[in-house]
């Protein structure tokens, strides 16, 4: 490590050198530095917002799952068959399926040797679960706080090793070489020395950049990630970063007061669904659309393990007709929706008590076997999973006495920034890990993401230890290569700084950007829509300059967000136009609206006639580039699942090469 400063455009810029930084301090980012230490590359350093900020630490679910291998039993597994069970998910490149299912049970056990309470049984087995788009048992879970309790742990090991933490440090800028193909380092903004322009900005001069910043997710409104979680891909995208599968989120029921995934015994324990007018008249409204009592319980069941948004679970009853009943309440008629798990749903009951015979055999079996065929939605589910009910009483939510208002909310960025097999981009020394890059395919099992975060960050580890251990540039050629794009930056700084009156609009910018990506980019889709959008987000991004108006200097950093998510939202509403344009159907987690399209259920309005999906879409990847201010799409196949190298003698002499690094 080394320090100095300079001055650009008058101004002096602090500047750190290391052989890496690692920018964002969630589990992936944690975990790229721990594993990089450990590989011999003590020349590193974390970069972040705060280490309190990220998604990692502040999500989960009914228990969160991770992903991996199947560890118990007798049921055969191997890491071909958990490759094909990820690439099978459809526009999935089957050598990153390939190494995160080879890698899911190193990563894991390693969390569990340093603390993560994953549960086994008395003989010693990681015994596992089905949760969505899982095929046989490999999910497991610490309970509703895994992530966190990863980020802890991971933590531990990183101060334990006194590798340097910047915290406080916005990224505003991905500084490369003037052609655009080498990543040189970053520009930030110090929060702590926002008063004096000297102090204000601090560059970071590096070989390498691990980019840990998580999904883009104050581009919505509605939305899951927690508040402080906001994402930094526009300015990836911006230094030429290609990014993959935009397209592609998860969606899915969640409460808004206290922002958590509403899936797994939140939903099996069978709650009530009540909608509240503008006069404040309450309804039961899921009835309505289900020809049975039983046919509507079984869907709330499924949404337990079924819970994002699937256009193809829309029909026949199936458990994804509720969020689009969701949607109708909430945006569509303007109503509030709550969950209400102090009384049975009405349809289906007798007196208040629930008809459990009412059930299909899969919902009907798991609660008797849990031991839950009784009493108020709130009594099984303190029978099943008290912890859930002790995490909303943590966030000041009594689920004894209160509801908990819903929306259909953004949850999961399936795609991202693109990277090879050992998670670098086509900018060179630049790797996206974690949510920021777009490893994943159109469906994905639930906790695969977790798994690919740990996956990925050993990965960008052991390439960067085996192939780029050299010192960064000098700080001569640092400053050369890099002062045009940094003083760009400090202009944009001072034009913010020159408009501070009045109470500031920069929270508003940020609402009003939210709220156009919930309406027309989330889980309902429309071209027109879109491409309105689109165009208003450039408008937007174009005028910010002039229209930002900061009520103090501690506005500038969420300034420079909202230019990153405007340029951000602007990229990913042109993929979903250009998705649309090419064909694609509704897929994943969204509908693709089509006028001429099929209703999943007759009396639901025509806004969720739905373009079926193009199977032929499946084999291809949608990856897009920003170039002179223009979003270049290419669309390819995906790359087949290796076979892969399986002599021993073989594998052996690469491995002691090296060759395997490469």
């Amino acid at each position: 490590m080394t320090y100095t400063t300079v001055e650009i455009m008058g101004t002096k810029v602090a500047i750190h050198s290391f052989n890496t930084i690692i920018v964002g301090s969630g589990a992936a980012g944690l975990n790229a530095a721990d594993q990089l230490y450990s590989h011999g590359q003590p020349d590193i350093a974390v970069v972040t917002n705060g280490l309190n900020m990220g998604t990692s630490l502040n999500t989960g679910s009914d228990k969160q799952t991770y992903y991996r291998l199947t560890m118990s039993g007798n049921t055969p597994d191997s890491p071909g068959e958990m490759a094909n069970d990820l690439y099978s998910g459809g526009s999935m490149d089957g050598d990153i399926a390939a190494v995160e299912a080879a890698s899911s049970a190193r990563c894991y056990f390693r969390l569990v040797e340093i603390g993560v309470p994953f549960p086994h049984n008395r003989f010693g087995e990681y015994v596992g679960y089905k949760t969505d788009h899982d095929p046989r048992q490999r999910a497991t879970s610490a309970g509703p706080l895994t992530s966190r309790y990863m980020t802890e742990s991971l933590l531990k090991q990183v101060r334990g090793k006194a590798i340097p933490i910047f915290e406080g440090y916005h990224a505003i800028g991905i500084l490369t070489d003037p052609a655009g193909s080498r990543a040189l380092g970053i520009l930030t903004i110090n929060e702590k020395g926002l008063k004096d322009p000297n102090t204000r900005y601090v560059a970071f001069n590096s070989t390498n950049i691990i980019y840990a910043t998580g999904g883009p997710a104050g581009i919505y409104q509605a939305s899951v990630y927690p508040e402080s979680q906001v994402g930094a891909t526009g300015i990836a995208l911006e230094a030429g970063v290609k990014g993959k599968n935009l397209t592609e989120w998860q969606y899915g029921i969640a409460s808004l007061k206290f922002r958590w995934n509403l899936s797994g015994t939140y939903q099996q324990v069978l709650p009530s669904y009540v909608s509240v007018d503008s006069k404040g008249i309450e309804r039961e409204f899921l009835q309505d659309y289900f020809d049975t009592p039983g046919q509507m319980l079984d869907a709330i069941f499924l949404k337990g393990y079924q819970w994002p948004f699937d256009p193809s679970k829309t029909f026949n009853q199936g458990s994804s007709l509720i969020d689009l009943l969701v949607h109708q309440e909430t945006v569509l008629k303007n109503r509030r929706v709550y969950l209400d798990y102090t009384r049975n749903p009405s349809w289906g009951s007798k007196n208040g008590e629930l008809d459990f015979s009412l059930l299909g055999t899969e919902a009907y079996e798991y609660l008797q076997q849990s031991g839950a065929q009784f009493g108020t939605p709130i009594q099984r589910l303190a029978a099943m999973n008290q912890p859930a009910i002790e995490l909303y009483s943590r966030n000041g939510i009594d689920l004894h006495s209160e509801r908990l208002e819903i929306a259909v909310c953004a949850q999961h960025n399936n795609g991202g920034l693109a990277g090879d097999i050992w998670w670098e981009s086509n900018l060179a020394h630049f790797f996206p890990i974690g949510e920021a890059n777009g490893t994943h395919g159109v469906y994905r099992p639930g906790g695969s993401a977790l798994n690919s975060g740990q996956v990925g960050s050993l990965r960008a580890a052991q390439f960067i230890a085996h192939n780029y251990q050299m010192a960064p540039p000098s700080i001569k050629n640092f400053v050369k290569e890099t002062r045009r794009q940094m003083e760009e930056k400090l202009r944009l700084g001072h034009i913010f700084t020159s408009s501070m009156h009045g109470p500031g609009n920069v929270d508003q910018i940020r609402t009003n950007l939210g709220e156009r990506m919930t309406q027309v980019g989330s889980h309902i889709r429309s071209l027109d829509e879109i491409s309105r959008a689109a165009d208003a987000a450039l408008a937007e991004l174009s005028s910010l300059p002039e229209t930002t108006q900061l009520a103090s200097l501690e506005d500038l950093p969420a300034a420079f967000q909202n230019r990153d998510l405007l340029l951000c939202q602007y990229i990913y509403l042109k993929a979903m136009a250009n998705y649309i344009e090419t064909g694609g159907g509704s897929r994943g987690s969204y509908l693709v609206h089509d006028l001429k399209g099929e209703l999943p259920k007759e009396g639901l309005p025509d806004v969720f006639r739905l373009r079926p999906n193009d199977k032929r879409f499946s084999s291809r990847i949608q990856e897009v580039q920003f170039c002179d201010g223009q979003c270049h799409f290419q669309w390819r196949q995906t790359k087949p699942l290796p076979t892969g190298e399986q002599w021993f003698e073989t594998v052996w002499k690469d491995y002691r090469d090296g060759t395997v690094f490469r």
